[in-house]
């Protein structure tokens, strides 16, 4: 186990060389039958009144491959099993700096695409403390809604990556902007 590891913290996150808290994140854009795209819509601890949509995902732990990750985030948020020849991608990459309880965070992100077939049932058992606390809603979204949307969306360029890969990838991985 490298030194990086050992300095992680109880959600998996490390100090950068600049004291800013950092993780690398596999992210994934799940689509249904009809075009959707499942988001989490969640809000900061300290910061209530300020909600927005994200993709399902989180941090890659020791040893774990960016989709071995994506697999594991999907299954302990959703309830979905997925396999891992279910995941296309990457589809694209993201490194942003956001805040989070009070601290700046940097996150190096890598996006996966999946397509369900068929109606889902969505679960929250493997939900951590900290998502019980924070997620507010786990919806299906259209493009029109996500671009639409009262609350901020992040990536904030996550409508057009959907549209993109409406009718599949084209085996382009995009560099996405915040």
């Amino acid at each position: 186990m490298t030194r990086e590891h050992d300095e992680l913290d109880a959600a998996g996150w490390r100090r950068g060389a600049d004291g800013m808290r950092e993780r690398s994140a596999a992210r994934v854009v799940l689509l249904d039958a009809a075009g959707r795209v499942l988001l989490v819509r969640g809000h900061d601890v300290d910061l209530p009144e300020r909600s927005w949509w994200f993709t399902v995902g989180g941090g890659i732990d020791p040893g774990e491959t960016p989709r071995g990750a994506a697999v594991r985030e999907v299954h302990e948020e959703t309830g979905i099993a997925l396999d891992d020849a279910a995941l296309v991608g990457p589809v694209g990459r993201r490194s942003a700096v956001f805040d989070f309880a009070r601290e700046h965070c940097r996150q190096h992100e890598v996006f996966f695409v999946a397509r369900l077939a068929g109606d889902t049932t969505l679960a929250r058992d493997g939900w951590t403390a900290l998502e019980r606390e924070v997620v507010d809603d786990v919806a299906w979204l259209t493009v029109a809604e996500l671009r639409s949307a009262d609350v901020e969306v992040f990536p904030r360029e996550l409508p057009d990556l959907v549209e993109a890969l409406q009718d599949g990838w084209d085996g382009v991985e995009r560099e996405i902007g915040t």
